[in-house]
């Protein structure tokens, strides 16, 4: 028992510490794009996001109860979910850029869950179902690519409104520099890029990150992944409701919230086939939607009482 106990804590220390050390050296990369970083950050996040699947596998094993039924077992699926869904993206994407914010945020998720560790007592017993095992990891994975989502759609909107802005205050005449020559580059944002042509340092730094074009097509394929299944998973907590308490629907305040939530990243989807909308506008949906994915995730749970509630 005790060696298991010390094989969870450990696992535990060395993702938090992983992450940690992971988000600094991705923060670093992000600014410097120098190749070291990048190289020292991913083995870094893959490791953290190994030791708390282990971790979780470990304290189920130690219990013999499934470890997402309180705020501490959920908030470690979700970090590790994030740091997950995010490996895969960055690989497909190349994205490793944005991995300090990702790590950063599921480092913060994963501290403040330990804070809410209540020990080993058995669950109540309407969460003592089959469905806490299918529901629960359905569900805080979704949260998890919303989070993955919302990283990039405030990239986006960095990269977005710094075209806006050397647009509107950079003449033509301070782009070009010396000899009255200004170099005219095309793209998603012709200004940014006149100003790197022209030696701009902010300008020359923020033409490292991707297109706005590829920063959107991310939070897309993101939000892709994340609205079928908290689809999935309010479905699924409809069942189990009706297992546990009589009626699949009751409008209790989690419900409600996750109905939200649904309907954000629905009208997401919607809004994003529509030319006039796609690009800034469904970014600050993505924004907005994850700031109601906080609310649902621990604002209810935390503030208001219902009959949901991750306490055991």
């Amino acid at each position: 028992m005790n060696g298991h106990l010390q094989a969870d804590e450990l696992l535990m220390i060395v993702a938090i510490a992983c992450y940690v050390f992971g988000a600094l050296a991705l923060f670093a990369y992000f600014f410097s794009r120098e190749a070291w970083l990048r190289n020292l950050g991913i083995p870094l996040a893959v490791v953290g996001c190994v030791a708390q699947f282990a971790q979780l596998g470990v304290r189920w094993e130690l219990t013999g109860i499934w470890p997402l039924l309180n705020l501490y077992g959920s908030l470690s699926l979700f970090a590790a979910m994030s740091v997950a869904i995010f490996i895969g993206m960055a690989w497909r994407y190349n994205a490793w850029y944005a991995g300090g914010f990702v790590l950063a945020l599921a480092g913060i998720a994963l501290a403040y869950g330990v804070t809410w560790n209540e020990g080993t007592m058995p669950a109540v017993p309407s969460l003592q179902s089959y469905w806490a095992k299918v529901h629960v990891p359905i569900v805080v994975s979704s949260y998890a690519a919303f989070l993955v989502a919302f990283v990039f759609s405030v990239i986006y909107l960095i990269k977005y409104y710094a075209e806006a802005r050397v647009a509107a205050t950079v003449s033509t005449v301070e782009l070009a520099g010396t000899g009255g020559m200004t170099m005219r580059v095309h793209g998603d944002t012709p200004a940014l890029a006149t100003a790197a042509a022209n030696g701009n340092p902010l300008a020359l730094w923020l033409q490292t990150l991707p297109s706005l074009a590829q920063l959107d097509v991310i939070v897309y394929r993101a939000v892709a992944i994340g609205l079928p299944l908290i689809s999935i998973g309010i479905i699924t907590g409809a069942a189990w409701a009706k297992e546990a308490w009589g009626a699949y629907w009751q409008w209790d305040p989690k419900e409600t919230a996750a109905l939200a939530t649904w309907i954000v990243y629905l009208a997401y989807m919607h809004l994003h086939t529509r030319n006039n909308w796609r690009g800034l506008r469904t970014n600050w949906v993505s924004v907005i939607g994850f700031a109601v994915v906080i609310f649902t995730y621990l604002g209810v749970n935390i503030w208001i009482s219902g009959l949901h509630s991750y306490k055991m």
